[in-house]
């Protein structure tokens, strides 16, 4: 399914206003728990491997913000809350964005810099 969910959620993101999108992406400026399941603990691992694993070979464009929110998707429909961020930083200067998963204390995507950059906003799901 990620490979499915990645296709149609690239084509949102290059065709459609993100403005328009929000509205899709869960419950804005709302967090989820820090604490969960070790059931849900080990199916976010599986879908941050899989979201991983499929992106890489995508023939679009998969980045970070599609990345999440096929994560988000993948959780949301097994009922596991998470939280999604958006977040900046300047380089070079250009400011640069970057988009994550979060579920319980694991960081499901975009886990690699989150910390370099400062959270804009979060989508509750």
């Amino acid at each position: 399914m990620s490979y499915i969910y990645s296709a149609f959620f690239r084509f949102q993101v290059k065709y459609i206003k993100p403005a328009k999108l929000k509205k899709y992406w869960g419950i804005e400026g709302k967090e989820s728990s820090q604490d969960e399941s070790r059931e849900n603990y080990l199916f976010a691992a599986h879908v941050s491997q899989n979201v991983q694993r499929i992106c890489s070979k995508t023939s679009w464009e998969s980045k970070c913000l599609v990345r999440a929110l096929t994560a988000q998707r993948m959780l949301n429909k097994k009922g596991i809350p998470s939280t999604m961020y958006l977040g900046v930083r300047e380089e070079n200067g250009k400011m640069l964005a970057h988009a994550w998963i979060r579920v319980g204390k694991l960081i499901v995507t975009g886990g690699d810099v989150y910390k370099d950059f400062t959270v804009v906003d979060t989508f509750y799901k």
